[in-house]
């Protein structure tokens, strides 16, 4: 995979695109945008579905599923993650793009810290939203190892045994099907195995976020123009049923998916329902354009 500088450190990416040159030289570019403890094979049946219509880019943010460890001084706080995917966009060059996300809620507030002049578009699947920061069980279980000390070691080592991962405080909670195994392998490597990996996972997870400043990065994403799909998934356990409709109703051009069968991780449950829907969005909408900004 390719890698790519930023402030902090240095990442890789996946870029995959139409095989046809005359398709690829007006495909709609998506970025895809992971969770925490994962990387962008989330995302792989639904890049499989879509590269040949779609520019596909997932870069493998440092949210504890990475391999290379960023540097000690590396801004890991929320808005340093919403940050290096600016810069990312900005590295690249990749303009009017549609913003892919799902479990970690990141994405949007490209448009919260007015980072967004490189989005067109913005497609949400089951995330953290509004103050659902950590969501849910997972995601307070988490937060608690991170302030503790030597924590996320002691939280990350019992994962190498593969039943551990569908308990409800892990993953169970986060996908109705299992992830394949080797997938997950590839998830919880780094941070099993490298203090450096587990020394980035702590520094974005032991601070506590703060629901009011929560609440208002979520308020200023009225701002985005563009279209935005929300593909939402009722019975999910991990992100509240109303914040779908909630999320499609801040946005001024936003629409509403509600999709079954599925809890958040939508990509492994439904990749089928996220390449269909994500298909026609596409083929429906227009980015934002720079007129509109």
């Amino acid at each position: 995979m390719p890698e790519i500088g930023l402030s902090g450190g240095t990442i890789t990416y996946e870029d995959v695109g139409p095989s046809d040159p005359a398709v690829a030289a007006d495909a709609p570019v998506l970025v895809f945008v992971h969770g925490v403890l994962m990387d962008g094979t989330l995302w792989r049946h639904v890049v499989a579905g879509l590269r040949e219509r779609a520019r596909c880019v997932v870069p493998l943010l440092p949210l504890g599923g990475h391999r290379i460890p960023m540097d000690e001084d590396a801004d890991m706080s929320l808005r340093g993650h919403v940050g290096r995917i600016a810069e990312f966009l900005e590295k690249l060059d990749l303009r009017d793009v549609t913003i892919v996300g799902c479990d970690w809620g990141g994405g949007p507030l490209l448009t919260s810290y007015g980072l967004d002049e490189r989005v067109g578009r913005y497609v949400i699947l089951p995330s953290e939203a509004f103050d659902n920061f950590p969501p849910g069980l997972p995601g307070r279980t988490a937060g608690m190892a991170a302030r503790m000390p030597g924590g996320i070691n002691a939280a990350m080592q019992p994962l190498r045994f593969r039943p551990l991962r569908r308990l409800p405080m892990t993953f169970g909670w986060m996908s109705k099907r299992p992830v394949p195994h080797d997938v997950m392998d590839g998830w919880l490597h780094g941070v099993t195995t490298d203090r450096r990996i587990r020394r980035d996972l702590k520094r974005y997870g032991a601070p506590r976020f703060d629901r009011d400043e929560l609440l208002d990065l979520a308020e200023r994403q009225r701002a985005f123009t563009g279209p935005v799909l929300v593909l939402w998934a009722p019975e999910n356990k991990m992100m509240p049923r109303e914040h779908g409709p909630r999320l499609a109703e801040l946005f001024p051009d936003g629409r509403l998916v509600e999709v079954d069968d599925s809890y958040t991780l939508m990509p492994e449950d439904r990749p089928d329902a996220v390449i269909e829907h994500v298909g026609a969005f596409l083929a429906e909408t227009a980015p934002r354009g720079a007129g509109s900004r």
